[in-house]
């Protein structure tokens, strides 16, 4: 087999392991089929998905080859595809009429994708979604590179759309995300981290791009203000709480849902809000255990750790608190009149809570 490419740590995929290039993005609605019903979803969003999927498909588009594998490999690893879809039923609820959202929703995938191929890189990360990450199959210099070709697209794009006010929200979305992965990294292997802390970095890291995508599909509606600020907030909460859960599934889910092992996130040295919670009330032996975890888990029997953190009610706290931030986020869409998008969104942040993956 040839060399890889620009370092790679493996060979770049051959035809036969690779997937096929740019297969309909959001083929796969399993996230909101838990929830609603199938028809309601191919009512509703089915067709703004598939153009969405046509956006990316063009603006993937590079005469490098690894740029289009790597970011194919990621784009088609089987995401919840969560921000655009949000950003679609947003615009949808607000009576949007145009196709902008399509762009936009594409716009928002491309972030968030570049931010995931960052993060695995700076976590080094083996396994995202039941296969092996982009850098564990590419290299992190290939990783690294198309995260930044992606980033850059996004800006392209978000340029064609025209809007000035649109320009400022994705802006600041990405600054605050970058900001929320150095919090992040501030905070690994640290036992002060508080929640306070915890939250300020979920907010800032996850959260933000999905306020970004409740935000741009009023803009683009031309809702009120007041309308405007409570669809960000609705997706701020959402947010939260798909992150509040799946920092609960670090302790509790099963690797055929999540695609990662049971304690990935402790072994990467991360506080996350049921370790702060135990931290506080565990047993003493049980503390002490958890302390040494967090400052070295390789050294540390991590299956005890799971257990104590389980035992002492931190998982039941942390979902307590994912409960909350769905109940905010649905009296935020209080004012949106009566529809099926609005039933939909209603039911996503019912779902934000109840999933197991």
């Amino acid at each position: 087999m040839p060399a890889s490419p620009v370092g790679c740590r493996r060979a770049c995929l051959t035809p036969a392991s690779a997937p096929s290039y740019y297969p309909r993005l959001f083929a796969d609605y399993r996230f909101l089929q838990a929830t609603v019903a199938p028809k309601l979803i191919t009512d509703l969003i089915a067709d703004d998905m598939q153009a969405v999927d046509a956006v990316i498909r063009e603006r993937l588009a590079s005469d490098v080859v690894l740029i289009r594998q790597v970011a194919e490999y990621i784009i088609s690893s089987g995401g919840k595809r969560l921000r655009p879809a949000l950003l679609a039923l947003v615009a949808g609820a607000c009576g949007y009429q145009g196709r902008a959202h399509h762009q936009l929703a594409a716009v928002v995938e491309f972030i968030h994708t570049a931010t995931l191929l960052h993060d695995d890189v700076v976590d080094d990360s083996g396994m995202r979604r039941g296969r092996a990450t982009a850098n564990a199959a590419f290299g992190n210099p290939a990783s690294v590179l198309v995260g930044d070709f992606l980033y850059s697209r996004a800006f392209q794009m978000m340029v064609e759309v025209d809007n000035m006010r649109v320009m400022e929200v994705l802006a600041d979305a990405t600054n605050t995300i970058a900001e929320g992965e150095v919090l992040q990294l501030l905070n690994i292997h640290n036992i002060e981290t508080t929640e306070d802390d915890y939250l300020r970095v979920v907010r800032s890291k996850t959260a933000k791009l999905f306020e970004a995508a409740g935000r741009l599909g009023a803009i683009i509606a031309g809702v009120t203000a007041q309308l405007e600020e409570a669809l960000a907030a609705y997706g701020s909460h959402i947010g939260t709480a798909f992150q509040l859960v799946d920092d609960i599934l670090d302790y509790s889910g099963e690797l055929e849902n999540t695609g990662k092992n049971i304690g990935d996130d402790l072994a990467e040295g991360k506080v996350t809000l049921p370790l702060i919670f135990a931290l506080r009330n565990a047993a003493p032996k049980q503390q002490d255990l958890i302390r040494k975890a967090i400052y070295e888990p390789a050294e540390s029997d991590l299956h005890r750790v799971v257990v104590s953190v389980r035992d002492c009610g931190a998982l039941d706290y942390a979902r307590a608190q994912a409960e909350t931030e769905s109940g905010i986020a649905k009296n935020m869409i209080a004012a949106l009149p009566n529809s099926k998008y609005r039933d939909c969104l209603l039911e996503l942040a019912a779902f934000a809570v109840i999933r197991n993956y």
